[in-house]
């Protein structure tokens, strides 16, 4: 039974009979919806401040308030929630109430336009890096404009939730919402400038947009519950594979079984509601690994919308006896699940940045933008590499299902002779030197609609007319990532900006022709390191990128340090997207939670190996030794019984050593008070005396009878649903 069927879904009402058309975006407070609810003058008001031409007022507020409260509480609401996203990489809400008592007993909903724009929940429990004291409590959520209000609705009831960042009581970000906003801004006056300069005067702002495919894997919740490291960790921290994999990738794009498919319905009717795009699901490769992909929104929507998806498929799965696992690497032995982050830039009048177009002059505004994040891949690819550092995602990258750790680009090969052409001074398919082919007139070949192929081995491929990065975890929310790409194409942008300003001040067609080709030529011929079109999973691209002098950066310690560097500092500063002690404090808070999420597991494999592992183990070698000397005493052949029972024994033997070394080692780790050395430690000492531990607990699975071994196997949690 689903959850409509039981009438959770909101009123009682069975959301899988009511018309997609008129189901989608019902519970979404969207333009659409102000459009509809607000006065003209106050919407064209709110759209004027979503697209940064003014700053929202108290009196707009007022009014917005007064029709987003009558519409959530016709909705069924009672409370509504400042939604935002702290720095633990999750979502946070306080509840309150719309009542308002009037002094004789009675109350009336109220909802103010102050209390839209600005609340204030408790700040002394988030994560702050050292930006503030923990007795510092005070901290404000403020309403962010660009993401429509939503209603979540279960079994508990009806709440308004309006999307927020969120700043400290001096208003430095506490979040990864402002660092984003801010960062969209920053590329989009960037952006602009290169327009203008190019003649293109119809654009007033830039936006960047997401679409981001998120891959999960869903477990029957028996024998989750059965599974304290699943509970704990979010992986298997033990578990031998069994004699089928995936290796026979019947999985991947199979039939959906009956089960999931009731519930990848209900998923669907669940963001559909609130306006969540979700067009695409199909079984992935692994055993009971799926993927569903929305279309792309502008990337603060589309950050808000992809925490809603990861919520929702935790709770949808569970109306329906499952869990949903969003971990990077759920299950040693088989591919784990990324975040393909689908990004690219579109300005306020309707073009794609990143679409090469049917004709010279759009080919080659294109081409200096595809060249821009080239240039901005390869100068930055410490930090672009350092917003997918985390413990899970170690697992993944580098694996023979996901990009290494190694940041290139794939173009294709048309897109990449275009520019090879350009930057060797050559026109289409030709070699004769003085055939310098002219960007913007004809010389120019038109592009074909599809100018590369999907690589799925590269960590940043060009797929049309948007850029996929692949590297990003499951369980990521996406705001970092896309807020370090977009400052890093800010930055190229501006010189690139500056460079056409200058060349516009004499003959401004022929200098800005001669300048637009040259900033393609230059930033290609310096950067074209990074566009590889192989195979990356290859040994071979390893060492070719070694000789590249690409940098692949393995561990998640190594790759934060580059948020503390000048260079980075100087960055984001110039931008005004972080200050350095913003960027100080989440290199100490990531740092911090690297440690503290493997201090966890190991804590839970010691835990299982001493209290169910081991007990379990010696128990059974027990039971076959009596065997063996029951058999004995009668004359019969006890020598395989004697023989298993020892191996058992002897494994029992190393592992009740290898967790007694663990936890020596991890004693060791968490007295470390350098939060790096501390991070390393656990990356480089405590990980592999896990792994210790671990090969034993498999070994042993694999001989203990199946009715003796404590937690359900692989087989249970990748082939039953």
């Amino acid at each position: 039974m689903s959850c409509c069927d039981e009438g959770c879904c909101g009123e009682g009402v069975d959301f899988t009979k009511t018309p997609i058309a008129e189901l989608y975006g019902s519970n979404s407070f969207s333009n659409a919806m102000m459009r509809e609810r607000l006065p003209k003058s106050i919407y064209k008001e709110i759209v004027a401040v979503q697209n940064g031409e003014k700053e929202l007022t108290l009196e707009v507020a007022e009014v917005v308030a007064v029709a987003m409260r009558d519409w959530a509480i016709e909705k069924g609401a009672s409370h509504y929630t400042h939604w935002f996203h702290p720095l633990t990489g999750l979502t946070a809400e306080k509840h309150d109430a719309f009542i308002s008592p009037t002094g004789d007993g009675k109350v009336l909903m109220e909802f103010s336009g102050k209390e839209l724009i600005k609340g204030e929940p408790d700040a002394s429990s988030f994560p702050s890096g050292g930006l503030r004291a923990t007795f510092e409590a005070r901290g404000y959520t403020a309403w962010d404009v660009t993401s429509p209000a939503f209603l979540k609705q279960d079994k508990t009831g009806t709440t308004l939730c309006i999307p927020t960042a969120f700043i400290s009581y001096y208003g430095q970000a506490l979040d990864k919402k402002v660092p984003l906003l801010k960062s969209i801004d920053a590329l989009s006056k960037q952006a602009v400038r290169v327009l203008r300069a190019l003649g293109h005067e119809g654009s007033k702002r830039v936006f960047t947009t997401v679409g981001p495919e998120q891959e999960y894997f869903l477990v029957d919740k028996e024998f989750y519950d059965q599974r304290p490291d699943l509970i704990l960790t979010g992986r298997t921290v033990f578990g031998a594979l069994p004699a089928k994999g995936q290796e026979m990738e019947d999985h991947y794009f199979g039939a959906i079984k009956e089960r999931v498919a009731d519930f990848m319905r209900e998923l669907n009717y669940e963001l559909w509601k609130v306006g969540i795009p979700a067009k695409t699901q199909h079984n992935e490769v692994a055993p009971n690994q799926f993927e569903i992909a929305p279309i792309y929104a502008n990337s603060s929507a589309a950050v808000d919308a992809n925490q809603m998806v990861m919520e929702t498929l935790r709770s949808v799965a569970r109306r329906h006896g499952m869990e949903a696992l969003l971990h990077e690497k759920p299950f040693a032995g088989v591919n784990g699940s990324g975040k393909h982050n689908n990004w690219s830039m579109a300005t306020d009048d309707g073009i794609n940045l990143l679409e090469p177009g049917a004709n010279p002059e759009s080919n080659a505004r294109f081409l200096l933008f595809a060249a821009a994040v080239v240039e901005a891949v390869d100068r930055y690819a410490l930090l672009i590499r350092s917003s997918t550092a985390t413990s899970a995602n170690e697992f993944r990258l580098g694996a023979n299902e996901a990009p290494p750790a190694i940041i290139s680009v794939f173009f294709g090969s048309p897109l990449t002779e275009i520019l090879d052409n350009i930057a060797e001074g050559k026109a289409g398919g030709k070699t004769e030197s003085d055939a310098r082919i002219k960007i913007g007139v004809s010389s120019l070949p038109a592009l074909p609609k599809d100018v590369s192929d999907r690589n799925r081995t590269s960590p940043f491929a060009f797929t049309g007319n948007k850029f996929e990065f692949r590297m990003v975890g499951s369980s990521q929310s996406i705001a970092t990532p896309n807020t370090y790409l977009n400052v890093a194409v800010a930055q190229v942008l501006s010189e690139y900006a500056e460079k056409l300003e200058k060349s516009s001040k004499g003959d401004a067609s022929s200098n800005k022709n001669d300048a637009i080709q040259n900033i393609i030529k230059e930033s290609y011929k310096a950067h074209k390191k990074v566009i590889f079109n192989g195979n990356g999973y290859s040994d071979e691209w390893v060492h070719e990128a070694e000789r590249r002098g690409l940098p692949n950066v393995k561990s998640a310690p190594d790759a934060l340090s580059v948020l503390t560097r000048s260079e980075t500092v100087s960055l984001f500063e110039a931008h005004q997207v972080l200050t350095k002690e913003e960027l100080e404090s989440r290199y100490h808070i990531y740092l911090e939670k690297y440690s503290k999420q493997i201090n966890i597991e190991a804590g839970t494999i010691i835990d299982l190996a001493r209290r169910y592992i081991f007990p379990a183990a010696t128990s059974y070698a027990g039971a076959l030794a009596g065997d063996a000397a029951a058999l004995a005493s009668i004359g019969a052949n006890n020598a395989s019984q004697a023989k298993r029972a020892k191996r058992i024994a002897d494994l029992s033997t190393e592992l009740y050593d290898e967790t007694a070394k663990l936890e020596t080692v991890l004693a060791e780790a968490q007295g470390i008070e350098d939060p790096f050395a501390q991070a390393k430690a656990y990356n480089e000492k405590v990980k592999a005396d896990m792994d210790a531990v671990r090969s034993k607990v498999d070994a042993l699975e694999k001989l203990v009878a199946k009715a003796s071994w404590p937690f359900p196997g692989y087989e249970e949690l990748l082939f039953k649903l």
